[in-house]
């Protein structure tokens, strides 16, 4: 039997019973482009809507230049929440793709091997096909799916490509950025708005050699968020370090995020934040919308290539194509 042609009711079951395989089926069908996968996984997100258990989990985004070791900072992370068992981790971990070949090395799982085999953990590799913002195109949906299936502590590991990765932010509850020292973008990192909405900066990789200059930038960057103003939220960001590999000042991060959670929680900046994204979130899936209903008229789709023909051959500007363009839907 194909997935597909299975019941909606037996899928959403197998899901909320925390059945992987077919949650990893349901998360290939919301990040299909086959119209007929996304009917079928609208239908998966619209029961589940109805069927899942309210509870919250939290939703943590990690982002950090490439080379920072965020996978090696979640699984140590990761494995010391699983010493509770009531703790069920999801990973969905964003990939960058080449513009040149489109495709994407998806090694997170190795880079994680540790978690990948554990029975409480989920790690999904995502290709993140060039959509801006650091995630993938539908990892909101993948996270609803994640906490469907009874995971209550959902990372988001970002591409790592700097000031683009802002959606994240929109879809988490806590925003930690990930540092090394001796990088050379320290002094350019202050100024980015990344640091401003960052809930907390850990310096990895101190250890080694690398000990004097981590604890240098951790004080660089504790004096670069007095600049900012104060948040919303009343939490105040800290500077820390740690190094995943050696497992020093994991403990001590994960105290201050749960400190921040209790703050959160308690003065409800959380559950407005949640509303707050929801909104957010509303208005992105419409435009996408918007934007995917406009590329799939045949009409469009007709004209498109035939001014990308003219402004190959040099016959047409584009001012004047995408007038031709936007008339042919009209027509």
């Amino acid at each position: 039997m194909s997935f597909l042609s299975k019941n909606i009711e037996q899928v959403c079951d197998e899901i909320i019973g925390g059945n992987r395989k077919t949650l990893a089926k349901a998360i290939t069908l919301i990040e299909s482009n086959n119209n007929e996968h996304r009917k079928f996984a609208n239908k998966i997100l619209s029961k589940l809507n109805n069927k899942k258990d309210k509870s919250e989990s939290i939703r943590i985004g990690i982002t950090g230049i490439p080379g920072a070791g965020k996978s090696t900072f979640i699984e140590s992370l990761g494995t010391y929440l699983l010493n509770d068992d009531d703790n069920k981790i999801a990973v969905l971990a964003i990939d960058p793709s080449s513009r040149i070949s489109k495709g994407s090395i998806l090694g997170d799982k190795t880079r994680m091997s540790k978690l990948s085999n554990n029975p409480n953990v989920f790690i999904r590799p995502t290709a993140a096909s060039n959509f801006q913002g650091g995630i993938a195109k539908n990892t909101r949906e993948s996270i609803f799916l994640c906490e469907a299936a009874g995971f209550n502590i959902i990372f988001i590991e970002t591409v790592g490509v700097g000031q683009n990765e802002i959606s994240v932010f929109e879809m988490v509850d806590f925003f930690l950025l990930l540092k090394i020292a001796g990088s050379g973008d320290e002094l350019q990192g202050i100024k980015r708005g990344i640091i401003e909405m960052s809930d907390l900066i850990v310096i990895n990789k101190t250890d080694g050699d690398n000990i004097n200059k981590s604890i240098i930038a951790k004080n660089e960057f504790q004096m670069a968020l007095k600049l900012f103003s104060k948040k919303e939220s009343e939490w105040m960001p800290e500077v820390m370090n740690c190094s995943s590999i050696e497992n020093n000042g994991i403990i001590e991060i994960w105290d201050k995020i749960s400190n921040y959670f209790k703050l959160t929680m308690t003065n409800n900046y959380f559950y407005k934040n949640r509303i707050k994204q929801n909104k957010y979130w509303l208005r992105e899936i419409i435009n996408q919308s918007i934007i995917d209903n406009f590329y799939l008229n045949e009409r469009v789709r007709k004209e498109y290539k035939n001014q990308l023909k003219k402004i190959n051959e040099n016959k047409v500007d584009v001012f004047e194509a995408y007038q031709k363009i936007i008339l042919s839907q009209k027509t």
